[in-house]
């Protein structure tokens, strides 16, 4: 049984291949035959966004895993290792993407900063990225996440957005004229939407809309109702952000599919969405269904009531794990000045801004809670220190108030910062703040966590951001760091939170070098209220 993704349905047929392509469905002579025992068989999966980074693995190890799930395409934005490597970092995910049979195909970088108050490891320009033009494997501008330089004409951004026909958007929140104007100016697509009125806004605008489920952002449930008959041709899903963890447990687009079904919807639209929808968006009419011209990408599901892939086909050859090979890593020196005690010191009292961290969710509060510096950690009313340190200027660290993490005692910290990726560390107590760093630091790039009773930590040596290790040692040893942080009361996936807590382009509050940042105005403010 083959599944239509045009009509939503299933067609008992075999299917011819021929270099890679599928010729057509029939009564064909071949070759060779395989004989599928008349299996179902669907197009294969599509990650309408994603970036490989936020695993923790490097790209082939990625692939490695997610193949196995029926993954044939991701839609990959490198902005991680660019805004810590610049161009170079692009060049390093092409080059590794060609040691794999997943196709990862490249939407280039548009915010390197993320804002232009953001200081990384590089600034890239739309002539940086012009260079990129017409390289095999891109195949667009990736989320345009500086809202107010498309609202105001800024003519850099302009200039990049006009360099591609496809351009993805990352606007959470925006709503009315402003979101108007944002689609006016060129944006086709959201994978930003936390609320159904949100998504359905967008989607009545024109925008595909990304569904997106990964280790934090977690907006399937509260978007399902969007999707019928109608819309499932203009949504995808999207995983953005899932650790390795995630997809070794759950799985990957095979897992939006099944949440989708668990959740009401028909198991045609969910098929349709994960294949021939992602596929449409980006002009990919090469992929996302099993007919005739278009590659024989496909995956091999068990008859059970759960989606369960049991076999994968790439341009019509059966993906057999070749096992794990050693990565080149980028070099990514961290330059950072360590804060001691002194630096970590909150003078004064009053109102203070506390980011408040939301379950399942990347957007935060703004919190209003009366402090007395001095008083801080706050472990009664779970309101501790959040320290941002700079690691590529030695410039010294910012200092904020967050709730929600939950820690009882210890501290946790990583290299992992969307999106300039500096050193950021929540915990419990200055000292084990300063330890975590440290920790950090020593690795070379890694996240760790540390108490009374020792420090556990993961190497991150490719640019900070990925681990050289095979896929199977990163998922023992990141279970191992979150065994760790949940023996000192933190909340589940602290590490993905963690890492959120430094993006400037998300509301409301957010914690830089340079101190609290309020992404409603795109503007530093003070700890404390005036």
């Amino acid at each position: 049984m083959v599944f239509n993704p045009f009509a939503c349905t299933w067609e008992r047929a075999d299917f011819a291949v021929k270099d890679g392509y599928v010729i057509g469905l029939g009564d064909y002579r071949g070759r060779r035959r395989c004989d599928l025992a008349g299996a179902r068989v669907v197009p294969g999966l599509i990650d309408a966004h994603v970036h490989i980074e936020s695993s923790l693995l490097t790209p082939a190890e990625y692939a490695r895993l997610v193949l196995a799930h029926g993954t044939t395409t991701v839609i990959a934005d490198p902005h991680e290792i660019a805004n810590v490597c610049g161009a170079p970092g692009i060049e390093y995910i092409l080059s590794e993407a060609a040691r794999t049979p997943l196709d990862i195909l490249v939407m280039l970088p548009s915010c390197v900063p993320a804002t232009p108050l953001d200081a990384g490891g590089a600034v890239l320009t739309a002539g940086d990225l012009a260079r990129f033009q017409g390289r095999e494997g891109i195949i667009g501008l990736a989320e345009v996440m500086n809202v107010p330089g498309v609202l105001s004409g800024d003519p850099d951004i302009r200039a990049k957005m006009d360099l591609f026909e496809v351009v993805d958007g990352h606007a959470p929140l925006l709503s009315g004229k402003e979101l108007n104007a944002y689609i006016y100016a060129g944006i086709q697509s959201d994978h930003e939407c936390t609320t159904l009125a949100e998504a359905r806004e967008k989607l009545l605008r024109g925008m595909y809309i990304m569904i997106r489920e990964g280790s934090t952002e977690q907006n399937l449930r509260d978007l399902l109702p969007l999707v019928d008959a109608c819309t499932a041709a203009r949504c995808c899903f999207a995983t953005d952000d899932r650790h390795a963890d995630m997809l070794a447990r759950e799985g990957h687009i095979d897992d939006c599919i099944r949440k989708a079904v668990s959740g009401g919807l028909e198991v045609e639209q969910a098929l349709r969405m994960a294949t021939l929808s992602a596929a449409d968006r980006f002009g990919l009419n090469d992929r996302g269904a099993i007919a005739p011209g278009r590659l024989a990408d496909f995956c091999v599901i068990d008859d059970s009531d759960r989606f369960s892939v049991v076999r994968t086909f790439k341009r019509g050859v059966e993906v057999i794990d070749a096992g794990y090979h050693p990565p080149d890593c980028p070099a990514a020196p961290l330059r950072v000045r360590m804060p001691g005690p002194g630096d970590l010191r909150i003078t004064g009292q009053g109102e203070a801004r506390v980011i408040g961290i939301m379950p399942g969710q990347i957007v935060t509060r703004d919190l209003r809670c009366r402090v007395d510096g001095a008083a801080i950690p706050d472990i009664d009313r779970d309101i501790l220190k959040v320290v941002v340190t700079d690691r590529y200027r030695s410039g010294g660290s910012g200092i904020g108030l967050v709730r929600g993490f939950g820690l009882q005692e210890g501290a946790i910290a990583g290299s992992v910062s969307h999106d300039s990726h500096n050193i950021v560390a929540v915990g419990a107590d200055d000292g084990d703040i300063i330890r975590a760093i440290t920790g950090v630091v020593r690795l070379g790039g890694g996240l760790a966590a540390v108490s009374g009773d020792g420090v556990t930590t993961l190497p991150l040596e490719c640019a900070g951001l990925m681990s050289a290790l095979p896929y199977e040692e990163v998922v023992d040893r990141l279970e191992a760091l979150l065994e760790h942080a949940r023996r000192l009361g933190a909340v589940e996936n602290p590490f993905m939170y963690l890492s959120f807590l430094a993006l400037t382009v998300i509301p409301e509050l957010r914690v830089t070098e340079r101190g609290v940042f309020d992404a409603r105005i795109f503007a530093d403010v003070p700890l404390f209220c005036e």
